[in-house]
């Protein structure tokens, strides 16, 4: 198989083209920069696929189509068996592209993969996901069931903070249940994307069954207005979220839209704050905070809690090293981009201006070796009100911002009044309080004691509110329900010499 990292520009500067029918093409026309955000230095170009190239990589999905819907589930299953086995001996290598592209630390892309395996391993249960249902003598001599059809090609669009796991929600289960695929990934990173594809072919996937096409708005509109394209998935920011799924249906089809978030935990006055405190680090800062389920605000009920939450992450964020990927003792890395970097700076310089305290200030922060890096170091904010910016909008970086309440009744109120109800957690001793939280809350994905409540493969993944456009969470259950259409057969074969006459009237079981 041919590197997606062979064919190279004048400058040789590595350019990054697309999977169409199991090939990688390259193509001519628009190209981007791909950085490696540690150094700030271009690693290599991306091509753009214009709307012809995309529809080369639907005609091969769909070309694909009717072999793969009738490959037994069994045999497609053990496809994925084969993948999972790929992508574990290929993990070193898939961590570098990753840490390179986009400055995850090491040991922070790996666990990034090992949520993506883990889908993969889920996808393996092909042959009992899609049994279906059946029922017999639902009438006289008649038989009832229902089966899991596939809808045809599927398209996913997803996002650059997790360019091996997310899309991997997406496509092992929709390829497991006949679907052929069309992945646009996020032009950022592409790299690591593009390879674990090959490797899901190396694993034996037919020609046209998974087509990756790297590209920007033209690609996207492409596939959301392309009539082969049955559903969408995608998984991104809220206003972009909103636009894919207003424009999916418009166009008729399927569509999921998982968009931002503003995560919330709620530090009860009994809490173990030492816990909360190491718990909180790890969930706001890790991977830069550029997560959809990074924890950025903490709520804390009373001011007794508050003051020493507050004095003990201090404290604790003193020992937070940032750097380049390679480095496994660091904590997280750089920002995607320098006008990410920029961006996240100035809510903070918002929060400020608006009566908000800097407890601890990562916008100087410097990296040894790597000035031109686009880092943002640990930044606590204190005193931060519901009315500020940087508490109504996602940051999506490595900034934790506290809010005092006096009640948990004004906590849980706080949250259910934000637009997004993605994910939240509380700190406590109190099941009574606990369970009370996690009952009426008007959030997605709950934990208690728990900051990063992603729920494993078998579950679902979704929030609520403006967090998420369509009815279905992403892979597990849900996934599978939403690539594929039941259908439901009812028949009857008479016995010999045994005919009914004509009924008029609705049939029923009396």
């Amino acid at each position: 198989m041919v590197s997606a990292h062979q064919a190279e520009k004048d400058d040789s500067v590595t350019v990054v083209g697309h999977l169409i029918n199991g090939e990688l093409q390259y193509r001519s026309g628009p190209t981007q920069d791909v950085y490696n955000p540690s150094s700030g230095e271009v690693s290599k170009h991306i091509q753009l696929a214009r709307k012809e190239t995309v529809e080369e990589a639907i005609a091969a999905a769909e070309a694909a189509f009717p072999e793969w819907r009738n490959t037994p589930a069994v045999k497609r299953a053990r496809i994925m068996f084969r993948f999972k086995e790929l992508l574990e001996q290929n993990a070193e290598k898939i961590c570098q592209l990753i840490g390179e592209e986009h400055g995850k630390i090491s040991h922070d892309a790996m666990g990034e993969l090992q949520r993506g395996i883990e889908n993969v391993e889920y996808a393996c249960s092909a042959p009992e996901i899609l049994k279906g249902e059946h029922s017999k003598n639902v009438g006289p001599s008649i038989d009832c069931w229902s089966e899991f059809q596939p809808l045809g090609v599927v398209a996913g669009i997803t996002p650059f903070n997790f360019p091996a796991m997310v899309p991997m929600w997406m496509y092992p289960v929709a390829i497991v249940c006949g679907n052929c695929f069309v992945l646009k990934p996020s032009e950022r990173d592409p790299s690591s994307t593009l390879y674990i594809a090959e490797l899901l072919y190396e694993a034996g996937l037919p020609n046209g069954v998974l087509n990756v096409v790297n590209g920007n708005k033209e690609a996207v509109d492409t596939l959301l207005h392309d009539e082969r394209i049955q559903a969408v998935s995608f998984v991104g920011s809220t206003p972009i979220a909103e636009y894919i799924y207003s424009t999916a249906n418009a166009n008729g089809k399927r569509c999921q839209a998982l968009g931002g978030a503003k995560n919330h935990a709620i530090v009860m006055p009994d809490a173990d704050i030492d816990n909360a405190v190491n718990q909180l680090v790890g969930a706001a800062f890790g991977s830069s905070g550029e997560r959809c389920m990074a924890l950025s605000v903490a709520v804390v009920v009373g001011d007794e809690a508050g003051d020493a939450l507050v004095s003990k992450m201090q404290e604790r964020m003193k020992t937070l090293k940032v750097g380049a990927y390679s480095e496994i003792s660091n904590d997280f890395g750089p920002l995607i981009t320098r006008e990410h970097r920029d961006k996240v700076a100035s809510y903070i310089d918002s929060a400020e201006e608006q009566g908000a305290s800097i407890i601890v200030d990562g916008r100087d922060i410097k990296v040894e070796g790597y000035e031109d890096g686009f880092f943002i170091g640990g930044t606590l904010i204190d005193n931060v009100t519901p009315d500020m910016v940087s508490y109504k909008e996602e940051i999506f970086g490595p900034v934790l911002q506290v809010v005092r309440v006096n009640t948990m009744q004004e906590a849980m109120e706080l949250i259910d009044n934000h637009e997004y109800g993605n994910g939240t957690c509380i700190f406590t001793r109190d099941g009574e309080a606990a369970r009370y939280f996690s009952d009426n809350i008007q959030v997605g994905m709950v934990g208690i004691n728990i900051p990063l409540p992603v729920p494993v493969s078998y579950h679902s993944f979704g929030g609520w509110k403006r967090s998420l456009f369509g009815d279905l969470f992403a892979y597990g259950p849900d996934g599978v329900r939403f690539y594929t259409r039941r259908k439901t057969i009812t028949q009857r074969w008479p016995s010999a010499g045994v005919r009914e006459g004509a009924q008029f009237s609705m049939p029923t079981m009396k």
